[in-house]
């Protein structure tokens, strides 16, 4: 008998093939692209000198005006705060809408998925252009982007928790005479509670940020007064506002790890 020597490949010829395709293709609409938008980089030999230039221009950082960025600090935490507080009340009805065991019918159903979509697909500084216009200049329309920006990605994800629930709970629930109130509050909520706060603390984490930069807009919140002091070309003050929103996010991000440890 003749022994055929066989080697081991990690996937067949059609895949081969197919991943061949694949990476053709991203390579093809990375080249148009770069086309399209016609980036030129003659000049880019003056990058470095040209950050070198700004980076001496911020350093050191103003630390006389830190006491100015006190107030507008806590503002950005109150918009992040009350965004996300408003962004939960909205999210719960939405999910259940956008969830197929909770939903009363195909239409509702929609209607939730258009919700989440409609959220999800704007921007948080286009909410916050069209809130300042409806509410004018200040931290309302700024809270109120917020919410309207974090109710898709909480709809969604606490939607998706909704359809993996244990609907024997719900049924047995619902089978003591409880109302539809009580078997929301007594046969659903308890089983998604733990994703229900972790999801909201991670928003909660992520609106932090997104509040820094709605003053550019007019939102209110420290972005203000990154906004004046890069039109007054106060480099200085500008480092001095970057270090504070860098120290922000870190420690959110630690209180977001340490809360999500916490329900786990």
């Amino acid at each position: 008998m003749s022994s055929e020597t066989r080697a081991w490949r990690r996937f067949d010829r059609r895949r081969r093939l197919g991943r061949f395709a694949g990476w053709l293709l991203a390579l093809v609409v990375l080249v148009g692209s770069w086309r399209f938008l016609d980036v030129d980089l003659v000049a880019a030999e003056t990058v470095p000198r040209e950050v070198n230039d700004l980076l001496s221009r911020m350093y050191p950082p103003d630390v006389a005006y830190a006491p100015e960025i006190v107030d507008p600090l806590v503002e950005t935490l109150h918009i992040a705060g009350l965004g996300t507080a408003g962004a939960l009340v909205l999210a719960v009805p939405v999910a259940l809408l956008a969830a197929e065991n909770t939903t009363p019918n195909r239409a509702t159903y929609w209607l939730g998925k258009i919700v989440v979509t409609t959220s999800r697909s704007v921007n948080t500084i286009v909410w916050a252009l069209i809130f300042v216009v409806v509410f004018g200049s200040g931290p309302l329309a700024g809270a109120v982007a917020i919410a309207f920006r974090s109710v898709g990605f909480l709809g969604k994800l606490l939607g998706e928790e909704i359809e993996e629930i244990d609907l024997g709970q719900v049924d047995a629930v619902r089978a003591s005479g409880a109302s539809a109130a009580q078997v929301l509050l007594y046969g659903i909520l308890p089983q998604v509670k733990p994703a229900l706060v972790g999801l909201s603390v991670y928003r909660w984490d992520i609106n932090v940020r997104d509040s820094t930069i709605l003053g550019f807009v007019g939102a209110g919140g420290i972005g203000v007064q990154l906004f004046r002091a890069v039109n007054a070309f106060a480099w200085q003050s500008v480092s001095t506002i970057l270090l504070v929103i860098l120290a922000v996010v870190l420690a959110s991000e630690g209180i977001s790890a340490y809360a999500r440890r916490l329900i786990r």
